[in-house]
Formats: structure tokens, sequence, C-alpha cells
């Protein structure tokens, strides 16, 4: 190896610098714009020859370079990773890793002229780069134009064996839309996502090792613990049962039953969404039985398995076709007979359907549910968190069977969770049992 002096170029009519060094024999050289980029480039090579690194004989590159030279980019990377992916991942896994990916990708950017808007390119990658080709979005001239683009400044995937590529990408998903900081628990989701496709380019070769091993920057620990101010009492839980049905002509009576399952069965909304009548035992007398089979998550249609916006899935976190019991208790019973009586099922068996037989939008139930709060509550609750969202319901029910004493696997069980994940989230007190518990002390403590 032998390297010379880097000289101006003054055969060009704009000022370049030129790289000269000669490899078994044989002199190589590189002209850049700038003198600091050839003393970079140059820099390298020698650093390269310090290492012991081998040279290529027909480019003169040491083999880190020609890795880089050659290597594909991150869009190209990102592109076969969420297909591959995507066979074995549910609707909102989908929805979650299109989203990530967008967000990194738009970070790892060379800046090149003709940059199309922010806005622009975050649509071609969501909805026509990151899916597969059967659910690909048409794009118009200004969308094709974007997409040439991104694949010309698309950043080696190389580029991310510096630390400080990484944790570009990170700060990219630390932030939302707006500028603001993300949630603790969308940015764990995010980080975990980047990770695994690091991962895979590392299993690939793309990537010697995770270089977010080497970024010291962990997620906030997430406690996952149930703001105790959504935990509605039993008392308001049925007043607000019973507001639900004077929302709307029919709609909200409809829902009803929904709503009613969340609380005394402690139903996540996607399970209470795809209860069918063959799911329930509904005796005259007494306590029944809901054996939970299936669930209807919502998410847009690009990223279902149907290409509707519910797909029909198995339990949350559970092996294919498992099934779970729930015990209700006669209150229930009785909703859920009057319910069939007066609306039936839709043409597959669920209980809860639209007047076209549809599954209920979260967005439906969720406008039914806000309406719902101003009849029940009081003015200051109505401003509270206290039951703030539907799925707050399920709070309460896990909450009050923790309180009575029900022993935790039972409640468990359930409520479809792991004994550990319970007594973390969901062991709060419901509304007024702190009173309860002031006056238990304070009768000690005078006695």
């Amino acid at each position: 190896m032998k390297f010379w002096d880097i000289r101006r170029n003054m055969s060009s009519k704009t000022a370049s610098y030129e790289v000269r060094w000669k490899v078994g024999g044989r002199q190589k050289s590189k002209t850049l714009r700038t003198k600091a980029l050839a003393e970079s480039f140059l820099s390298d090579l020698r650093q390269a020859a310090r290492r012991g690194e081998a040279f290529d004989l027909e480019t003169g590159l040491p083999e880190s370079l020609v890795k880089a030279k050659n290597a594909r980019t991150w869009l190209e990377f990102a592109q076969a990773y969420v297909l591959t992916r995507w066979p074995h991942a549910a609707a909102k896994s989908r929805e979650g890793m299109t989203d990530t990916m967008t967000g990194v990708t738009l970070a790892l950017l060379h800046d090149r002229p003709g940059k199309p808007t922010t806005a622009i390119m975050r649509t071609v990658l969501r909805k026509h780069t990151f899916l597969p080709d059967d659910r690909r979005s048409t794009l118009d001239p200004e969308q094709a134009a974007a997409l040439r683009w991104l694949m010309a400044a698309s950043l080696p995937i190389v580029e991310l064996e510096d630390a400080k590529t990484a944790r570009a990408a990170l700060e990219a998903l630390s932030v939302t839309l707006d500028g603001t900081r993300a949630a603790d628990s969308t940015f764990r989701r995010k980080r975990a996502v980047f990770h695994h496709a690091l991962e895979y380019a590392a299993e690939l070769g793309d990537l010697s090792a995770n270089p977010l091993d080497r970024v010291n920057w962990k997620p906030a620990k997430i406690s996952g613990e149930v703001d105790r101010r959504v935990v509605v009492n039993p008392a308001q839980a049925r007043e607000l049962l019973v507001a639900v049905t004077y929302v709307g002509r029919s709609r909200g009576a409809m829902l009803a039953g929904m709503f009613a399952c969340m609380y005394f069965a402690g139903l996540r909304p996607a399970e209470a969404a795809g209860l069918r009548a063959k799911d329930c035992h509904l005796p005259a007398t007494g306590w029944g039985l809901l054996t939970l089979e299936q669930t209807r998550p919502e998410s847009p249609r690009r990223f279902s398995d149907s290409g509707q916006t519910h797909d029909v899935r198995g339990l949350k976190q559970r092996r294919r076709k498992a099934i779970r019991d729930v015990p209700i208790p006669p209150e229930l019973v009785k909703i859920l007979r009057e319910h069939l009586d007066r609306y039936g099922t839709a043409p597959d068996g669920r209980l809860f359907r639209t007047k076209t037989g549809s599954v209920f939008a979260g967005t439906a139930y969720g406008k039914v549910w806000k309406e719902a709060r101003t009849y029940a509550l009081t003015p200051d609750q109505v401003t509270s968190p206290l039951a703030g969202r539907p799925y707050d319901l399920r709070h309460a029910a896990v909450s009050l069977w923790l309180n009575v004493g029900v022993p935790a696997p039972d409640v468990a069980e359930r409520a479809g969770h792991s004994v550990d994940v319970l007594l973390r989230v969901y062991a709060k007190c419901i509304d007024g049992q702190r009173e309860i518990a002031n006056q238990r002390i304070a009768g000690a403590l005078t006695a």
C-alpha cells in the first residue's frame, strides 16, 4: 500500500481534489468536490490499511468500503423485511411495523435536490412501498416521483453500523408527527420493531451486529398500571349502562349489551364484538357462561387478511383455537337474553351488530360512550378521567373482582391474563374504596 498527498485537480473548470493511492502495484485515484471530503476518504483508506483490512485489486477499495458500495439501501432492506414478516403478523402488528419503518426511512435519507414534502413521502411509504403488491395504492405522478427520490436518497444499510446513524433513527421514533415527545409506550413499541429489524439485518449479514446494542438510549420502563381514577364503582357502572340506552334512536340501545359484557364479564372490546349466540349459555335463572373463542379487532383494510376492517382472530396472546370460559352473573344473563329477544343476531351469529349486520366501528361506539358519560356523571366527573373510554369498564370489572377477594389465579383466568401481569396492571381500588380503607384505618387508630 502506498498513499500520496491530496492534490488539487487543475484540469476541471470547478475546483476538485484528487486522492491517489497504490494497491498491489496498481495506481488508483478518486476525485471529490471538496478538500474536506478528500481528506475524509483518504483517512478511511489509511485506517483500513492500519487495521490490516484486505483491499480489492480491481476497485482499490478496502473490504469495508466495497461492502458499503455494493450494499442495498435501508429502504430496500426495510421493504424486504416488512414483506417477510407480513404473513405471520396480525393486522395491528402490520400497521405498527409499517408505521415504524416509515419513520425510520424518513430519518435515513441523503440530502438530495428535489426533495418531496414529508407528507407525500409518508403517504407513499405507508400506502404503497411497505405493502404487498396486491394491496398497494396507485401512485399519481407526484407520488411516483417521490418514490424515485426516496429510492435514490435512502442511505446504504451499512451506514447503520455507525451508532450515530442508529441514534438518529431512534430520535425520529421518539417524537410524534407534530414534533412533540411520543408516549413512552409508543416509543418502546416502535423501538422493539426497529430492534427486531436490525437483528434480521445482522442475521442476513447486512450488518455485523445490531447497532442499537451500542446506543446508550433505553426506553423508559412502563409499569402498565391502570390509573385508579378511571375505575368506576358498581353504582356508577350501572348508571352509565342505563345512560347508553338513551343515546341516539337505536344505536345506544343496541350497544348496551356490549358495554355490559365489558363490565360484568371483563371482556375486551374486540372480544365483545366477536361474541356469538353459540358462545353464550344463558339459563333462565342463576349464573351463565361465556365461552370465548374469537375476537374482532379493528384495523385499516389494507392491513387485514380479509380486506375488511374487522378480521376474525383468536384470543389475544393465546394459541390458535384456544378458548376461555367466563362465568357471568344473573344480571348480565338477563341483559343478554333481552338483547337477543329484541335484536336477534347477525347472519354469522354475532350478538352486537349494526342495522346492516356489520361490526360496530370503534369511533361509533366511542361517540355513544362519550355522550352517555354526560348523562350519567356529574360535570366534574365528565371532565375527569373516570370511565373515559369503554375499555375502562374492563378495568373496573377486574379491579372489583380483586378487591372483593376473588383469588388472583381465578381472576387472571376470567380476564385472559397471566397472574403476574394481572397483579401489576389491574390491582387497583375501585372508586370510593380509598375512603372505606381510610375509615378502617381511623377506626384501628382510635380503638
